[in-house]
């Protein structure tokens, strides 16, 4: 426990005070107790370094780019291997385990030890693994490394300890899973086949024992040759050949017959009594043309055959085989052939591959199939076999999250516990109907909801517009509600004025979004520069949605020389500003990008939309995107801010409050001497496009272009209706703090356009960042102006729509940046957005381009470089000045203010904080008449880097929340007697004056460094500055072990933790040494120490830094292993057994062993231990197939001994039986003589 205190010389010092109370009155009044002063700021910091630890603690969604698949049929638990080299483990819902490989080679194939907890990985760099899955984070025992060969397939017996491996050159090894060491017994290929043969026979694809007899091994290889070799006569059977390769060999229960799938869409079935050709071929989905010929089909990639109890029938499973002609238009398909029956099932995603579950693990009993597990490359599902229909399981997990792109998150923890029970009862009504009604068959693993769990909610938004709300609590996820924003507006049409030009488009793309699970208020902000404002209401309604539109942009009228002012000295005049509707630009230039629907609307309970804010298209350029955004219930305001400007909306009175350009923000208190460029020759500007111009305009006539500059009333209370919109500068930004990110699951050739404002430190040009706050940026430093002046550039070609297709910004790939020019010599807008930016355009189309392949994506997403470029200069890089972060919260607007008052905190690009008060009528009747008022009150500091956090703490160090209203339904019934008012928190005007005097802490962090500073003195305490290499990327202030600490993510990787107020580095770890784009605009810290991140575009990464909730993490973990007795084998009965119906087992050891099969090359392979040491893995594997052996060591031993005192028992029975024997024959040979006679 230490205490900080920040003595300034020069200070008086005052009497130490309390919490400030919220005020919604003016600052005007008399103070009863002075402000403190930093020597009265005693707080007791209780965080340590010892408080913190990273780890991650659960991964969400689908499996990224999926390869394989396994399933235990005693434990119930299923393994998806991906191309990354992770391993997703599932059982019953709250059993969801990821592991990874360090290597990171794709996973190929998948083992389990049935029923002994622990699996076996086969990946592309050639290496067996072996997990033990008997501890709730599964790790991995022992690797082999194949050095000459390469792995292609792999087959684990049940119950076996002997793994068989086949490689590409088509031998077929033997490993040992105990030891992990490979037998000296191999099948070599050249042995397998005739040796008149000269041809390789290919790869081994299938390997597998024959169900009637254990010592028969049956190879299949890709050619088309089929081999069944004897183990213990070291010899082969028989061999199959056929004119088609192999894709997949299938065995019948009883071991006589086998069916095989071809490349040629044909399945054929073998008998083993006579073997020279198949007793069927078929071709299920190929047709006999009219000259006798064949349909081309395409390969049957898979095919299970499996007998039923119930029916006397088989089941033929397969994937593929459709004809060429006809599988053009059609989706991949799952083909279920039962008797007669069959049953194509199509499916949305590619097939990576399925497995057909089954009651018995045993493969020489009847089957009885029940399940089929489909994994495709982009879901997962399984279809209910025991129903004719086939319907599908109701999936448990989380799988859907990519089901649009997601394009933004946001993570709430310690929310109210009513919350989320209501959105589950509200989106209960929204899920889909049809599913199988039975249990979910992967129900392995056991879970328990852990003691330290609390309500979180995921949101995430998503490219055609939908949001989603997610439970998240206990480290789960589940979907709570759905909430569709493209409803709001109509349907584009082709040939309607700018919604011709969206058609086909992502209009409705989610940018952020703001929610107060308190108020549940929730705000939407799309890509088409649009706000959406929701309210929650448990029942249904007809609303007409207000519909408001906004001006944020310059127009080509406004832009004047100086010669035209002093011709014309009434453009300057302040009282003759520019209206709305500019000459020029059009009426049509004056709409918006989407149409809000303008009849009633009926909405269903939940979310319902009660308001729209747009920005206007101007002279054709469409309207820069939002960056930043805050709501808040009690005051009744909405304010948004982009490239241009800051834009304050009354959502109570529906009422555009303010709306101002950047640089109007600054009043006289300008921090920066903005100079102008170098005069040009004016020159008349083309198509009606709103132009730049370079001509030199002085910064008072610049002022008196604006129609802030207008003399309003003293309440600066802004009236749509009578006042004229203002115009915003036009100052580029290099930064935004919400980022648009859309992943290209929907499919190729989608593209997207970068917006203006799209934060120039992480367009990668070359393969590098660039970033414009590597200089710091001092008072007084010259600066460019951004007005438009002189000869005019053209920003945007006509007919060009403003957005395009949403992805991902993971997978975009990079042009070189071009320098076309329009007609007339004016440089394009993308042009001037690379030379201002330094960039080109973003574009992912992997089926129209040649220049680059998936990996080199992958690699330049990674690059994460903070280099220069040499096409952003100084100039370029500060000609634009964004909103960057925005926060309402009770604070003191100007340094002699004694009260507190409702504020608006305003951060920018150039890492300028400022602060306007806001003046709210404190009676409700009062609220819905009188206007507000608000106004610029000038600078309050300047930092390093754009603005990304405001935060406020009370003067004992604790977190100050924002005044909220609390929810009412707005449509539920009224109460005549009781009429419905305002319930505010944390918002009493009526709160004791000697509450209200005291001050605050504000916390402000940049991208560079971070500041204290006390209000209302405005006095800098502490300061620090957290980068100088690198930039941050994303900073909270979070509560952590009922203490608040601000942390941050940095752009190289690492996540930092800082005290409060003192700023003091409490951890710094490098968690991620590479960072990539996705990761870097998704990352967002939570209460209780955790965060998460969009960690591949179909899952998400949850971690925590807490090392409280490290240590308690293994109970909040499933077990993914349950003591579980293997079932028996069926008893066939005497007359089955005696034909030879019961399977033949012989004793793999006296084979594959050391003692009879020697030991193998020391260069085939190579031995790895795990990662955990030698002593370490022989004590943890003793909880997996050690165990077992272990026990039939001991069973065996058990036996001997046994054994051992039976002999000795009966020995000692016969010994004494002779010395009986012996003894009466001495007593009848001395019977009847006397004892002198002896």
């Amino acid at each position: 426990m230490k205490k900080f205190r920040k003595v300034l010389d020069g200070l008086s010092s005052s009497s130490p005070g309390g919490v400030a109370s919220p005020s919604c009155g003016s600052a005007a009044g008399t103070p009863t107790s002075h402000a403190p002063t930093p020597q009265d700021i005693h707080v007791q910091e209780t965080l340590v370094s010892e408080n913190f630890q990273i780890c991650k603690t659960v991964r969400h969604g689908f499996p990224y780019q999926p390869t394989c698949l396994a399933f235990d049929p005693v434990q119930k638990i299923l393994a998806i291997g991906s191309r990354t080299g992770g391993i997703r483990i599932l059982g019953r819902p709250g059993v969801d385990c990821y592991s990874q490989h360090e290597s990171g080679a794709a996973v190929l194939q998948l083992q389990f030890l049935i029923n002994e907890g622990a699996l076996v990985t086969a990946c592309a760099d050639d290496t067996l693994h072996l997990w033990n899955l008997r501890q709730r984070r599964p790790a991995i025992l022992h690797s082999l490394k194949f050095n000459r060969e390469r792995i292609t397939f792999c087959h684990l017996p049940f119950q076996s300890k002997w793994l068989y491996v086949g490689t590409e050159r088509g031998n077929t090894h033997i490993v040992n899973i105990e030891s992990f060491v490979l037998s000296g017994y191999v099948i070599m290929w050249n042995k397998a086949i005739e040796l008149a043969t000269k041809a390789h026979p290919g790869p081994v694809v299938h390997l597998s024992d024959s169900p009637k007899d254990e010592g028969k091994l049956l190879i299949g290889f890709e050619s088309g040759t089929v081999v069944q070799w004897d183990l213990r006569a070291k010899k082969v059977d028989f061999r199959i050949y056929y004119d088609e390769a192999i894709h997949s060999v299938s065995w019948h229960h009883e071991g006589k017959q086998f069916m095989c799938s071809h490349s040629d869409g044909s399945l054929t079935m073998w008998n083993l009594r006579n073997t020279a050709r198949p007793i069927q071929i078929t071709y299920p989905h190929g047709k006999i043309l009219k000259d006798g010929r064949k349909e081309s089909c395409k390969p049957i990639l898979k095919v299970e055959y499996k007998t039923s109890r119930n029916s006397s029938e088989p089941y033929v499973i397969f994937s593929g085989g459709l004809s060429y002609d006809k599988s053009g238009g059609r989706r991949p398909t799952l083909t279920i052939m039962h008797g007669k029956a069959i049953t194509v099932l199509e499916m949305d995603h590619p097939i990576v591959e399925f497995l057909v579950l089954c009651d018995t693990p045993y493969s020489n009993e009847v089957q009885d199939p029940y399940a089929v597990v489909v994994l495709l490359e982009k879901d997962f599902i399984v279809v209910d076999l025991t129903q004719s229909n086939f319907p599908i399981f109701e999936n448990p997990y989380p799988m859907d999250i990519h089901e649009s792109p997601v394009t933004c998150t946001a993570y709430f923890a310690e929310c109210p516990p009513d919350i989320i029970p209501i959105l589950y009862s509200i989106g209960a009504k929204q899920k889909k109907t049809g599913y199988s009604h039975k249990e979910w068959p992967v129900s392995g693993g056991t879970w328990t909801l852990g003691s330290q769990t609390y309500p979180e909610i995921i949101v995430t938004g998503h490219a055609d517009g939908t949001v989603k709300f997610w439970d998240a609590s206990a480290i789960t996820l589940q979907m709570l509600y759905k909430l569709k924003t493209s409803k709001v507006f109509e349907k584009p049409k082709a040939g309607e004025g700018r919604a011709g030009e969206l058609v086909e488009e992502d209009p409705y793309a989610v940018q952020m979004v703001s929610w107060c699970p308190h108020s549940r208020l929730f705000c939407v902000v799309g890509i088409s520069a649009h706000v959406i404002l929701y309210r929650f209401s448990k029942h249904d309604a007809n609303t007409q949605i207000v519909s408001l539109e906004v001006r944020l942009q310059f127009d080509s009228e406004d832009v004047i020389s100086p010669s035209e002012a002093e011709n014309n000295p009434c453009f300057s005049d302040p009282s003759s500003p520019q209206p709305p509707g500019s000459p020029g630009s059009g009426t049509q230039d004056s709409l918006p990008c989407l149409k809000v629907k303008s009849r009633p609307v009926r909405m269903p309970p939940g979310y319902q939309a009660e308001m729209v804010v747009q920005l206007q298209w101007v002279d054709g350029e469409p309207p820069q995107q939002i960056t930043s955004l805050d709501i808040n219930s009690a005051y009744g305001l909405l304010a948004f801010g982009n490239c241009n400007g800051l834009t304050v909306v009354d959502f109570l009175q529906k009422t555009i409050l303010m709306c101002m350009g950047t640089l109007d923000l600054y009043g006289a208190a300008d921090p920066y001497q903005r100079l102008t460029r170098s005069p040009r020759k004016n020159r008349q500007s083309t198509s009606g496009l709103t132009e730049l111009s370079d001509n030199q305009v002085s910064m008072d006539m610049e002022r008196s272009k604006s129609p802030t500059s207008v003399p309003y009333p003293s309440s600066l209370h802004y009236d749509p209706r009578s006042m004229p919109e203002p115009v915003a500068s036009l100052r580029a930004s290099h930064c935004s703090p919400v980022f648009y990110l859309l992943d290209n699951v929907k499919g190729p050739g989608r593209k997207l356009s970068l917006p203006t404002d799209l934060k120039t430190d992480l367009d990668h040009v070359n393969g590098h960042c660039t970033s414009p706050t590597s200089q710091p940026c001092s008072v007084g430093k010259p600066r460019i102006t951004g007005v438009p002046e002189g000869p005019r550039l053209t920003r945007r070609g006509p007919g060009r729509p403003p957005f395009r297709k949403a992805q991902s910004a993971a997978c975009m790939e990079i042009s070189l940046p071009v320098s076309s020019h329009t007609e007339g010599g004016h440089a394009s807008r993308r042009a001037m957005l690379q030379q201002l930016h330094g960039v080109s355009m973003y574009s992912h189309d992997e089926h129209h381009t040649t220049s680059y392949n998936w990996s080199e994506r992958e690699s330049r997403e990674n690059s994460f470089s903070r280099s220069r470029s040499s096409s952003v200069s100084s100039i370029d890089r500060d000609t634009k000045e964004s909103v960057t972060t925005l926060q309402f919260g009770e604070s003191y607007g100007r340094k002699g203010d004694a009260l507190p008052t409702a504020c608006l905190w305003v951060g920018t690009s150039l890492g300028v904080v400022l602060l306007l008060p806001i003046s709210i009528p404190t009676e409700e009747e009062e609220r819905m008449e009188e206007p507000i008022t608000m106004g610029p009150s000038g600078t309050v500091l300047m930092l390093k880097g754009s603005v990304l956090r405001f935060a406020f703490l009370d003067c004992g160090g604790a977190l100050i929340q924002s005044p909220y209203e609390v929810w009412r339904d707005p449509n539920g019934p009224e109460d005549p007697d009781r009429p419905r008012r305002r319930k505010l928190i944390n918002f009493s005007p009526s709160s004791s004056q000697e509450a209200c005097g005291d001050g605050h802490l504000a916390v402000v962090c940049s991208e560079k460094q971070a500041k204290v500073i006390l209000m209302p003195t405005q006095a800098v305490l502490f300061t620090h500055n957290i980068t100088e290499s690198s930039f941050l990327l994303r900073a909270d202030v979070v509560s952590v072990c009922n203490s608040v600490c601000l942390a941050c993510f940095c752009a190289n990787g690492h996540i930092m933790t800082l005290s409060l107020p003192s700023l003091r580095p409490l951890m710094d770890i490098n968690y991620l040494p590479l960072t990539d784009l996705r990761i870097a605009r998704t990352f967002v810290f939570t209460n209780g120490g955790q965060a998460l991140y969009l960690s591949s575009p179909t899952e998400i990464q949850r971690l925590t830094y807490s090392q409280e909730m490290t240590d308690n993490l293994q109970d909040m973990l499933g077990e993914l292993f349950t003591p579980i007795e293997t079932p028996e084998a069926q008893n066939k009965g005497f007359l089955k057994g005696f034909f030879g119906g019961n399977a033949q087992t012989f004793d793999r050891e006296e084979l594959f062993g050391e003692a009879a099969a020697g030991k193998a090359s020391r260069s085939l392979a190579q031995h790895i231990p795990g990662p955990m040491g030698l002593e370490n893995m022989k004590a943890a594997a003793g909880g997996v197939v050690g165990d077992l052996a272990r026990a039939r060591i001991a069973l065996d031993q058990r036996g001997e001994r046994l054994g051992e005192l039976e002999e000795r028992t009966a020995l000692m029975m016969n010994s004494a039986e002779t010395f009986s024997t012996h003894a009466h024959q001495v007593m009848l040979k001395h019977k009847d003589k006397k004892w002198y006679q002896l």
